[in-house]
């Protein structure tokens, strides 16, 4: 999870500041460093708002995750970013499933109703929906961003240990041929 693995995939902050809706919505509050830093606590915490966001079925949902990592002040791109892990392809089974264990969790068994894109499927069986894909997308945004947070966390974490004990080992095999050598011609001096 490093900074370098993740930078090479998120837009620079000048790019983002220009977009248009975010400049109109959120003005000067896009200036703070802090949505841009790319560190073990901002990654981890637009991980989190990212895949809670992803799992909101509402429309705007880039607009949110922009508001929540603006106020938990995380990384923006990032967090923006991870909205899109339900797109136009993965909406359907997502929010399926995520009806379907909101209807568990409520009691409620049965088929859901015959989905049917139009404003009149809308309007007359939303009101049967609603419930439980609120209450499964509620569920499963707060799992999926509880397990992101902490994955994103322990990778780091390993990530820098790993980094340190290679940089143990390169700096400790120089130093062992210094003193073996060292040894050597102290060995050959009379004195």
């Amino acid at each position: 999870m490093p900074r370098k693995f993740l930078k090479r995939y998120l837009p620079e902050a000048h790019h983002v500041r220009k977009h248009r809706t975010l400049r109109r919505v959120f003005g000067e509050l896009l200036h703070d460093p802090n949505l841009w830093h790319l560190n073990r606590r901002s990654a981890a915490g637009a991980m989190a708002v990212g895949l809670f966001c992803a799992f909101v079925p509402l429309p705007g949902q880039m607009l949110l995750a922009a508001a929540l990592a603006i106020l938990c002040r995380v990384n923006l791109p990032m967090s923006v970013g991870l909205v899109w892990i339900t797109n136009p392809v993965t909406i359907p089974p997502v929010f399926y499933t995520t009806y379907r264990i909101g209807a568990w969790i409520l009691g409620r068994h049965g088929e859901p109703p015959e989905f049917a894109p139009s404003l009149h499927w809308l309007m007359q069986e939303f009101g049967h929906v609603w419930q439980p894909l609120f209450l499964g997308s509620l569920v499963v945004g707060t799992l999926a961003a509880a397990l992101g947070y902490l994955a994103v966390r322990a990778l780091w974490r390993w990530h820098v240990l790993r980094e340190r004990a290679r940089r143990r080992v390169r700096h400790r095999r120089p130093a062992k041929r210094g003193a073996t050598r060292g040894h050597a011609v102290a060995s050959r001096d009379p004195h």
